[in-house]
């Protein structure tokens, strides 16, 4: 009887250490920064809050940012997963060389991305010269800003999918092409529902990243108060003027918006995956 009351033990040891350890990191790291953000908004008052996030300018830098970062998670959902297909499936020159470059992004200094990319994409650059000549300017505008978040995001959607694909049996697919399936219904069938929810985790590290993203972005996007202004540089010229509360009220709007953000996708991920289990 006295057993049914006694706590279950792990059948790994160091449980108790590892949780420790665990949870100390991630109430140093993650934990106590975001609830000193919270506590210094809640000293600041919900009112003031409100009156610093309620401009306009402040809503179309976080429209900017999100609307921006969204599609260029989108693009790396897409390009990311065919390309980690191209990386996983295909043996070619320069493949070991491609691989490599996907985690240039990890690497490289923000800030050294966004200068390089300003340097190409730049009217007398590379390549904006080039769309210069057909109407279309590429950096100091949004689209320079959508360039740099698909530069920062990519790998996170590659490394996310590509050990799925390495994992997924190709037999699967030869059953499904024994049994009469198209090459497409195959991809759309039997590989996409596999994969989708690492790309999904892919799409959301993706997102994040933009979302937060300021040393490649501020280089290439000019900068223009209700033009191709993001919220990180908003948060850094307000702590620049010593205005620790509209900081403060911005970084609470981005927190709420990316954590609601961010748990849309996980239910989409648990739907997913569930979906996959019926199937």
């Amino acid at each position: 009887m006295r057993a049914l009351f006694l706590p279950r033990r792990s059948p790994m040891p160091g449980f108790g250490l590892s949780m420790g350890v665990t949870v100390t990191m991630l109430s140093l790291v993650v934990l106590l920064p975001v609830g000193a953000l919270l506590w210094k908004g809640a000293s600041f008052g919900a009112t003031n809050l409100w009156e610093v996030v309620n401009r306009p300018r402040v809503w179309q830098a976080l429209l900017l940012s999100f609307r921006l970062s969204a599609l260029a998670a989108l693009f790396n959902l897409a390009f990311g997963i065919l390309l980690a297909w191209v990386l996983v499936r295909y043996r070619f020159a320069g493949r070991r060389l491609l691989d490599a470059a996907v985690d240039l992004p990890f690497a490289l200094p923000t800030a050294v991305a966004g200068i390089a990319l300003t340097a190409l994409y730049a009217p007398n650059g590379l390549f904006g010269a080039l769309a210069a000549e057909i109407g279309w300017r590429i950096a100091y505008s949004q689209w320079g800003i959508f360039l740099a978040l698909v530069f920062v995001g990519l790998p996170f959607v590659v490394r996310s999918v590509q050990p799925v694909l390495e994992d997924m049996d190709r037999e699967v697919e030869e059953a499904s092409a024994t049994l009469g399936a198209s090459r497409w219904r195959t991809i759309t069938r039997v590989v996409l529902p596999v994969i989708m929810p690492a790309a999904l985790t892919g799409f959301a590290l993706s997102l994040a990243r933009a979302v937060g993203e300021y040393g490649s972005v501020i280089f290439i996007a000019g900068n223009i108060p209700m033009k191709t202004e993001i919220a990180p540089l908003l948060i850094v010229i307000q702590l620049e003027e010593f205005n620790y509360d509209g900081a403060t009220a911005i970084g609470i709007a981005m927190l709420v918006l990316s954590f609601t953000l961010l748990l849309v996708i996980n239910l989409v991920q648990i739907w997913s995956r569930r979906r996959i289990g019926y199937v």
